[in-house]
C-alpha cells in the first residue's frame, strides 16, 4: 500500500504544479500593466476582444453555438433577459462580472494565478481566453 501511495503521490505532485503553471500563462496574457496580477478592468478588455472573436456573423451578439459551451444553459438563461436566444455584450460582460466576484474569495478586486487555478477561476478563464 506504501508503494502505490507513492506512486500515486509522484505522479500527483508534477499534475498539481502544472495547473498553476497554466494559470500563470494564461495571467502573463491578461495581465498588460504586469503586475502579476488581474483586475476586473483588464478581465473586461480580455472579455471583449474574445466575444467579438466569438461573433463570427458579427452581429453583436453570441448564441450558444458561437459560446462553444463556455456557459451552461442555466447561465445562459439568467444572462438572457430578453429571451431572444442571444448575448449581448453587455449580457456577457454581467456573468464575466459573476465569475470575476466568485474567483475572488477575498475581495481585493484583483487575482492571481493561484485564484485563476480555482475552478472559479477557470471558469473565469473560459469567458477570457
Amino acid at each position: 500500500m506504501t508503494t502505490r501511495r507513492t506512486v500515486l503521490l509522484s505522479l500527483a505532485l508534477p499534475l498539481a504544479a502544472l495547473v498553476p503553471a497554466e494559470a500563470a500563462s494564461k495571467l502573463k496574457l491578461l495581465d498588460p500593466d504586469k503586475d502579476g496580477t488581474v483586475d476586473l478592468a483588464e478581465a473586461k478588455a480580455a472579455a471583449s476582444k474574445l466575444f467579438d472573436k466569438l461573433d463570427r456573423d458579427k452581429d453583436g451578439t453570441l448564441d450558444a453555438k458561437e459560446l462553444r459551451g463556455r456557459i451552461s444553459a442555466k447561465e445562459f438563461a439568467a444572462a438572457d433577459p430578453d429571451k431572444d436566444g442571444t448575448l449581448d455584450k453587455n449580457e456577457y460582460m454581467t456573468i464575466v462580472e459573476a465569475r470575476f466576484r466568485a474567483a475572488d474569495p477575498d475581495n481585493d478586486g484583483t487575482l492571481d494565478a493561484k485564484e485563476l487555478a480555482t475552478p472559479a477561476g477557470k471558469a473565469l478563464l473560459k469567458l477570457l481566453v
